[in-house]
């Protein structure tokens, strides 16, 4: 039963990665990729002396630390809350209406939205209502990263709080029950038992999550930016997308391999930090 699953994960994420020897060497398709010329390290060097290399890892770095300061406890709220609903119908409905976003691709999100916050779309006419400006979204820095964090957030939440949901799932009833004879309401039975049982799913989904740290979400990103808000929506992924598209290889596969390689020192270094403060007993492995 596993070996199509170990099928798919050899055909699609270990054999292209012979394609970092790209990398290292001055790429020329005609040549192919063992008869190219090596060069080294020359498209690492040329990677970090450009100037939009830089200012790519730079966005990466800010958006990802943005969703994952404002965005992290979101479904665990979420869960709490759906936890505490007693009325099945109603809770599955709310369920369904908060993890259905997920199933939605960011090319359909990403035109909604940029209808919605456009100049000529339903928010600035409401703004327009007040007697106020409208507000350029879209094409201010700050207000589009501000969009980009709280889309991002709505989309996800729902399907984040189904794994904290499993996790409420697996608590055993007698904590709640001898919680309740010792006088505990239902905010301290959430302070005293539901939040530590929910600690070591949460290590391990952000101990994932810092894997993700140098991608900043290319989907959404792509769909809804524009050359107005570049300086600060230029992420690695759509850099790559640019040399590729200009068909310098080998650049985009230095920068690639570079976003890999953090992308696995977080993870092992936050899982390294996880199980040393918790004396072995949390982390991914």
């Amino acid at each position: 039963m596993a070996l199509p699953l170990v099928g798919f994960f050899l055909l699609f994420h270990y054999v292209p990665m012979l394609g970092l020897v790209i990398a290292f060497k001055d790429y020329v398709i005609s040549d192919g990729l063992f008869g190219s010329a090596w060069v080294g390290w020359d498209n690492f060097a040329r990677l970090f002396s450009s100037e939009d290399f830089p200012k790519a890892v730079r966005n990466t770095l800010m958006i990802s630390v943005l969703r994952l300061v404002c965005g992290f406890f979101t479904p665990v709220i979420l869960a709490l809350l759906l936890n505490e609903v007693r009325m099945a119908g109603y809770k599955r409905s709310i369920q369904t209406l908060t993890y259905l976003p997920h199933f939605f691709s960011w090319v359909i999100l990403g035109g909604i939205f940029l209808m919605i916050f456009g100049g000529g779309g339903p928010v600035n006419s409401a703004v327009k209502l007040f007697g106020v400006e409208p507000v350029s979204f879209l094409t201010d820095d700050a207000a589009f990263i501000a969009i980009l964090i709280v889309t991002g957030i709505w989309q996800g939440a729902g399907w984040g709080a189904i794994i904290y949901l499993a996790s409420l799932s697996g608590i055993s009833p007698d904590l709640y029950e001898a919680a309740v004879i010792d006088g505990a309401n239902r905010w301290k039975q959430t302070l005293h038992i539901t939040l530590p049982s929910l600690v070591p799913t949460m290590i391990t989904l952000f101990i994932l999550s810092l894997g993700g740290i140098m991608t900043a979400g290319f989907d959404q990103i792509y769909n809804m930016y524009n050359p107005l808000v570049f300086n600060v929506a230029d992420i690695i992924d759509t850099y790559v997308l640019r040399r590729l598209m200009g068909l310098d290889l080998s650049l985009a596969t230095a920068a690639g391999m570079f976003q890999g390689i953090v992308g696995m020192v977080l993870i092992v270094g936050a899982n390294i930090f996880a199980r040393k403060i918790s004396k072995g007993e949390q982390g991914v492995w």
